[in-house]
């Protein structure tokens, strides 16, 4: 077996190049069973579900920030970047067994099946650019937002102070 050793993806003996990564980087061939190699990307509660399980079935793991990838989200604090799981090789197939255990990836050949549907038919996670806010497109609609609740709630008590102001002259 190849692999890459910028972005850590397997290849069969017969590929020379990297497809994944922009660059086409030469491979090489895998000598130390214990070389850590992709196995997946995830975020959030996804990435800490598959590393919990991969911990329970006693298989060490790390996870590798993706270059192209957002940093951790500025408002939050929280870490919402996409990150490549690493596995030794030589328990590569025991992760992907638990993986596909917990439905964290679907087997080689196999469309996982959401009563009847496709997963990609039954959710739709294809978002259009357009439809993705920038970060300080975001932060100025959350600030906005505020301002005009705010607004609201002045509006509100002024309301209710005139109403009962006007209720108590007519006694």
């Amino acid at each position: 077996m190849k692999y890459c050793t910028k972005c850590r993806r397997m290849y069969n003996d017969s590929e020379h190049n990297c497809t994944e990564c922009r660059k086409h980087y030469a491979l090489e061939t895998l000598e130390d069973q214990t070389t850590p190699v992709y196995l997946t990307s995830a975020s959030g509660f996804e990435l800490d579900r598959i590393q919990a399980a991969l911990e329970d079935g006693g298989i060490p793991s790390s996870s590798k920030a993706q270059e192209k990838s957002l940093s951790a989200d500025a408002v939050t604090g929280a870490d919402k970047s996409n990150r490549d799981i690493l596995v030794p090789f030589n328990a590569l197939e025991e992760a992907r067994d638990v993986c596909i255990g917990i439905g964290a990836i679907k087997p080689e050949g196999e469309e996982i099946k959401v009563e009847g549907q496709d997963v990609e038919d039954a959710v739709n996670f294809e978002i259009d650019e357009s439809e993705v806010m920038s970060p300080a497109k975001r932060t100025a609609v959350k600030i906005i937002s505020a301002i005009l609740l705010i607004i609201i709630a002045c509006l509100v008590i002024w309301g209710t102070d005139a109403i009962t102001g006007w209720i108590k002259g007519l006694f």
